[in-house]
């Protein structure tokens, strides 16, 4: 029995970056994150208890629905068939160019000195209270915020996809999405969130890294994103996000990290860096990277998902 359909199709995946860098994430409840979302919710009421098993369940029935539903897909008859399944799978998971222009907004805003302009977007790129942040708070949560969301926005996505095919895809959006919804630390989701979390830990920890080392070759400081990656990567209380702001603070060399307000709960986050505290002129800096490393990270999926491919073909081949 052959398993080749669940292997990403190279050509489908780069044509799914290609739609991405064109026409990025509408903002249509129609969007298929947008309905998975919503899906999710609908079930978590029926679902939802105070305890991890529950959660756990949640978190399995969602990821399983979403990988099966990839299974399905790739089953799609014809080669130009599965190519155009990948291409969407691809182009609805990723958020690279719309992390881009979410920075871009910032940095317009924040030059032309419209502070409530950007304390009103800033939710479009973190959790983060923006109500009382001035522009270098601003500047700074951007900054970071573009750092962790090009692994999960962008590099994530784009090496389970090139090792899982469509499934992969969708599963790893689906665990993203669910971290995001029920993963964050509230009396509601302490516990019927922790496998969300837990989850999405487990599928960043690579991606996060490769997003380290993707931002150290293609920043404009690869030195200092080298040594703050492994002098400062380890200390952000995410075993992930950690790496990513770590690196881009050394490329940028500015220093990331500090007092974050989070819905009324205040945390106090170790510093990553040497420099000065990012200024409203870095926030272009950071989106250029994240292009930069989006682009990389790119290249590196479509090589994989096309040398697993022809291995997994010669070594069909052999066995009949």
């Amino acid at each position: 029995m052959s398993f080749m359909p669940i292997w990403c199709d190279p050509l489908g995946l780069a044509l799914g970056v290609a739609l991405d860098r064109l026409v990025a994430d509408p903002q249509s409840p129609a969007h298929p994150v947008a309905v998975f979302g919503r899906a999710a919710a609908r079930l978590e009421k029926s679902l939802y208890a105070d305890d991890r098993a529950r959660g756990v369940l949640h978190v399995g029935l969602c990821v399983g629905g979403a990988a099966g539903l990839g299974l399905l897909a790739v089953k799609a008859p014809g080669r130009a068939a599965r190519t155009a399944v990948t291409a969407v799978a691809t182009w609805a998971v990723l958020g690279g160019t719309t992390l881009a222009r979410e920075g871009t907004f910032m940095a317009d805003a924040l030059e032309a000195g419209d502070v409530e302009r950007a304390r009103a977007r800033l939710p479009h790129l973190c959790g983060r209270d923006p109500s009382n942040l001035d522009a270098k708070e601003l500047a700074r949560a951007t900054v970071e915020s573009l750092a962790e969301n090009t692994s999960d926005a962008v590099v994530a996505p784009l090496l389970w996809g090139a090792v899982a095919g469509v499934p992969g895809l969708l599963a790893y959006r689906a665990v993203n999405t669910l971290d995001a919804m029920v993963g964050h630390r509230s009396p509601r989701y302490e516990r019927f969130g922790w496998a969300a979390a837990r989850l999405d830990d487990v599928a960043n920890y690579v991606p996060a890294r490769v997003t380290g080392v993707l931002t150290v070759l293609t920043g404009p400081d690869p030195a200092g994103a080298r040594a703050m990656l492994r002098r400062d990567g380890h200390r952000h209380p995410s075993p992930n996000a950690g790496r990513c702001e770590a690196a881009f603070a050394g490329a940028l060399g500015v220093t990331l990290g500090g007092e974050n307000v989070y819905g009324g709960r205040t945390e106090s986050r170790p510093t990553m860096g040497d420099g000065p505290r990012p200024d409203v002129q870095d926030i272009r800096r950071a989106a250029r990277l994240t292009s930069a490393v989006s682009l990389a990270a790119a290249g590196v999926a479509v090589v994989t998902a096309w040398g697993l491919r022809r291995a997994f073909s010669r070594r069909a081949g052999g066995a009949s």
